[in-house]
């Protein structure tokens, strides 16, 4: 959605302007560098309108309900009709994001989190464990080998996860994987919890294996299945909800892993057995929702079910013009059938999409922000926070997370992904550029202390509104039906191995370069950045088959015009079906 496609014709902007001829109308109104809005004037020139507080809230009020429930309109409205009269989030579609969201992406961020506080406890778990069984005490470098495995199995399992998401999600469907990926969840769950009961340590590490096999399957089926379902209008936002729900679940760990609550000796067996609680709801509630309509129709074939899917998610029974834009996009796809993780790599057509994924989801993790969160303790400490009260004030940051990765949910569709990347990463680079210089100069300057607060903040404001959510969303958008498996394979694949290497080199990095460890994430979110925006299009509001053509030309592969074109219900132009379009590479 346009800005001008809202504020036009609006009152409200009526303002005075800088033009000369102060002829100016609010009828032609257009996103302005130079100021909030700019208008085209009677005398042909482009004026300037100072900014308005009061007629800027009233227009951010009518954009979002614009983008989160559009008013339908009637048969001869303008607007693309692919998806009904005009996709709204209806209650089906909230509720089945909210589900899956919470029953599976809240408990990848929330077993992120879990046992940095209970740590120290659990660690003399491990001692006293071993002593009961061998009378002496846990070498000091074995238990701190063992703590390395009970953390770095995490991300390796999550890796194991993202292995397996292309042959579940095409054998087992979108939401059949997910109902069998609540078993590992739940399976982990009771082993944590009654680890200390078993006098065992051996289950924490087993299971958090398993914990990582989940929450790799679940980082990658979760955004597949929601972009399938959703409405183009909506696709951002909705896509950005399960990385709200892993924002979500940090901050509810931390919350409860403090010393108050359930992070103490006694707790801490209860706080990871917390994890099988969601996963339990969505295997009750999950089966009463529809299965991905493009999984039904393209991979199924199974057109009816896809109907009667489409019509419950989107509130109508006219669903006409999604279904054929479905058909488009399955006879495009006809000749390849199901792309293995080989024949993606190795395919011309895919080229620069699956670039783009690798370089975003490196990004994304290689950024820096496990480094932040590491010397987020320290710096607040250095600032004149008491030790007793870090773990407030870590609570606190997870909240700004949260916020920040809330307010993506309602921008994303308003201002696009592009512009996202690009704002998020560079907040990233210029905060840790900055962030290098503070802790360097803060022994002797003594304010540099509080500017490392400010620097954290903002690099967890940009992370949340674009470094985060937004790789998750290309994904889905780049690729079709036959390819998108894979590409989450090698996305989910490139995330999760970029985790573990930055949790098992940071600590050395961090010996050997200490605060200059900032201006390796610096460097590394300014290439992601750059690239960006030479070769990542902007794909909002797009639909699959009009994002793909806009990357054929990138990758200079050619498309028949007969399976590229979209039907509009108004005109459909007349198209020779025998004569392909040879798509330039004028990108």
């Amino acid at each position: 959605m346009q800005w001008h496609e809202v504020a036009k014709g609006k009152s409200w902007l009526a303002k005075p302007c800088f033009c000369p001829a102060q002829k100016c109308k609010p009828t032609e109104v257009q996103e302005g560098t130079a100021g909030i809005w700019a208008v085209r004037c009677f005398c042909g020139t482009k004026c300037r309108w100072s900014f308005n507080m009061q007629a800027f809230q009233h227009f951010l009020k009518h954009l979002l309900q614009q983008t989160i429930m559009p008013v339908e309109k009637g048969p001869g409205s303008s607007q693309s009709k692919l998806s009904g009269p005009n996709p709204r989030l209806t209650v089906p579609l909230a509720l089945v994001t909210l589900i899956s969201a919470f029953g599976s992406s809240f408990q990848y961020g929330y077993n992120v989190s879990v046992i940095n506080s209970p740590a120290p406890y659990m660690q003399d778990f491990y001692n006293q464990t071993y002593m009961n069984r061998h009378g002496v005490s846990m070498d000091e470098s074995f238990q701190t080998l063992l703590w390395s495995l009970t953390v770095s199995m995490y991300p390796l399992g999550g890796f194991f996860g993202s292995l397996i998401v292309g042959p579940l999600v095409n054998n087992c469907g979108r939401k059949g994987t997910l109902l069998i990926n609540n078993l590992f969840s739940i399976v982990a769950a009771v082993l944590m919890g009654t680890s200390e009961i078993a006098k065992t340590f051996e289950v924490i590490i087993v299971s958090r294996v398993i914990m990582g096999i989940y929450a790799g399957l679940a980082s990658n089926v979760v955004p597949m299945f929601l972009g399938e379902m959703s409405p183009r209008n909506l696709r951002g936002a909705i896509g950005v909800v399960p990385q709200l729900f892993i924002t979500l679940g940090i901050l509810v760990a931390q919350i409860l892993g403090l010393t108050s609550i359930l992070g103490h000796a006694e707790g801490w067996p209860l706080l990871l057995g917390l994890t099988g609680i969601p996963s339990a709801l969505q295997l009750l509630s999950l089966p009463f929702f529809p299965e991905s309509p493009r999984y039904l129709l393209i991979q199924k074939g199974d057109e009816d079910q896809a109907r009667q899917a489409l019509q419950r998610l989107r509130g109508w029974d006219d669903v006409d013009d999604e279904i054929e834009e479905m058909r488009q996009e399955d006879k495009s796809e006809k000749e390849e059938g199901h792309l293995s993780v080989f024949t993606l790599c190795t395919f011309r057509g895919l080229r620069w999409q699956l670039i783009s994924i690798v370089v975003m989801m490196m990004g994304q993790q290689l950024s820096g922000v496990n480094g932040v969160f590491y010397y987020a303790d320290r710096i607040f400490l250095s600032a004149g926070v008491e030790a007793n009260n870090v773990q407030y004030v870590t609570v606190s940051i997870g909240a700004i997370n949260v916020l920040m990765t809330f307010l993506a949910v309602f921008i994303v569709e308003s201002l696009g992904r592009r512009i996202l990347l690009l704002a998020g990463f560079g907040l990233c680079c210029g905060s840790c550029a900055v962030l290098t210089l503070a802790l360097n100069l803060q022994n002797t300057v003594s304010w540099m202390s509080y500017l490392s607060i400010v620097c954290v903040i903002i690099y967890i404001i940009g992370h949340a509104i674009g470094a985060s959510p937004i790789p998750f969303v290309m994904i889905t958008e780049m690729f079709l039906q036959s390819s998108r498996p894979a590409a989450f394979m090698v996305g989910g694949s490139v995330h999760w191995l970029c985790n573990f290497t930055v949790g098992l080199v940071f600590l050395y990095m961090e010996a050997g370069l200490g605060a200059y460890s900032f201006l390796i994430f610096c460097g590394i979110c300014l290439a992601t950045m750059i690239y960006i925006f030479f070769i990542v299009p902007e794909t909002k509001n797009k639909t699959f088959m009009e994002i793909n053509r806009i990357m054929a030309k990138r990758n200079k592969v050619e498309i028949q015009t007969d399976v590229e074109q979209m039907m509009d219900l108004q005109t459909v132009p007349s198209v020779k079906a025998d004569k392909p379009e040879v798509l330039g590479s004028d990108l």
